[in-house]
């Protein structure tokens, strides 16, 4: 190392806890020039790509390095559902944080839409090596119906203020907690009165914020899609009319099927005390797979997300593309993943002039999605991540 050059490591000790920062150029590599020539996704036309200082630029480029030939190329994988900055028991400290974000990067996964965290991480847009952050805020639910330390907990009367704050705090975005366990009922329930509800919805979209909504049950989706919102997340209780109104209206669809794989253990904790939810679990367990298909069918817009934070390890994209694939087939998974998904979240796509987040693989990922889970190489900004 010279005498002017960074570590790429350094420690302190603050409040009694040791922290280690990690310099961004121990996860990419220093930015240069560099080439490209493959079958791009999803036109599936082979290119040549140009990559000068982070974007995509016209070429030839003299001296480009070549760093991949021969290849598939997708745009940086999506995962529309994921917690940065939070795990089982609520708000992680910023170190946890980045170690969740880096994770996410080594993956392939370049673009979050974090679906409600109690941290504040916009600190991540100033980091050139993590990926992009669109936030909705913190959850949003009823006193005692919810995971303890997740939510910004509210009575029904003060949810339209509670979303006109969450609508600001966060990127164009907030989630609801659509429904939960009432243990009065012994059963899943909708949160929030349907009059309130679309009150909350037509606020957020007032200030230019969309919304989206925790649901497992059949009632709180239908009840929240009538009342306008624009997505749900899960989604095991959707029946054929809440689907064919999603369909009609383009409200999106993030169906968690890696969370939704926890289910069944889920049940067995809840057997002795609540048998009637312990059951409901179980049906929609059961039928998420046929769930799932028929809003494929329809046509509703389906995107990937794993649900990571809570107790969903990170870095788990492919694995929710594998399970989509099963349900939809390759092309519309990996459009889950990319290229829909960021042009629903208002991200770029390979396009000359856009920022070069891209992932490098050596197959047709369109005859094996499972190729995500090793890609060549994965580009984010321009620089190439180091795994």
């Amino acid at each position: 190392m010279t005498a002017d050059a960074q570590p790429l490591f350094h420690t302190h000790t603050h409040d009694g806890w040791t922290h280690t920062h990690v310099s961004p150029e121990a996860q990419t590599a220093p930015a240069e020039d560099l080439r490209i020539r493959g079958v791009v996704l999803p036109e599936g036309q082979e290119r040549e790509l140009w990559v000068h200082e982070g974007v995509l630029v016209e070429g030839p480029l003299p001296g480009a390095r070549t760093l991949a030939d021969g290849c598939w190329i997708i745009p940086g994988l999506v995962d529309a559902h994921n917690h940065i900055g939070l795990d089982g028991h609520g708000a992680v400290d910023k170190q946890t944080a980045e170690e969740q974000a880096r994770t996410e990067t080594k993956a392939g996964t370049l673009l979050i839409r974090d679906a409600g965290s109690p941290s504040d991480t916009h600190w991540v847009d100033d980091r050139d090596d993590l990926p992009r952050v669109i936030r909705a805020g913190r959850h949003i639910a009823r006193p005692k119906r919810y995971i303890r330390n997740y939510a910004a907990e509210v009575d029904p009367d003060d949810l339209v203020a509670e979303v006109d704050r969450q609508a600001r705090a966060g990127d164009g975005w907030v989630k609801l907690v659509g429904d939960w366990i009432d243990r009065s009922q012994g059963d899943l329930a909708p949160l929030w009165p349907a009059d309130i509800a679309k009150q909350a919805i037509d606020r957020a979209h007032e200030l230019g914020a969309r919304v989206t909504a925790h649901c497992f049950s059949e009632e709180a989706p239908a009840q929240l899609v009538d009342a306008g919102i624009d997505c749900i997340e899960h989604g095991t209780g959707l029946t054929d009319q809440t689907i064919a109104t999603m369909a009609q209206r383009g409200v999106g669809l993030v169906p968690t099927l890696i969370n939704i794989e926890t289910f069944p253990s889920i049940a067995a904790q809840a057997d002795a005390k609540f048998p009637t939810y312990a059951a409901h679990m179980r049906h929609l367990h059961a039928h998420r797979m046929e769930t799932v298909g028929k809003a494929v069918d329809a046509g509703v817009p389906i995107y990937a997300g794993t649900d990571a934070g809570g107790t969903i390890a990170h870095g788990l994209i492919a694995s929710e593309v594998r399970l989509l694939a099963a349900v939809g087939g390759a092309e519309m998974a990996l459009g889950a993943a990319s290229w829909r998904a960021r042009a629903w979240l208002g991200g770029e796509q390979l396009d000359i002039g856009a920022s070069a987040d891209l992932l490098v693989l050596d197959r047709d990922p369109r005859v094996d999605v499972r190729v995500l889970e090793s890609p060549t190489h994965i580009v984010l900004r321009g620089r190439v991540v180091i795994r």
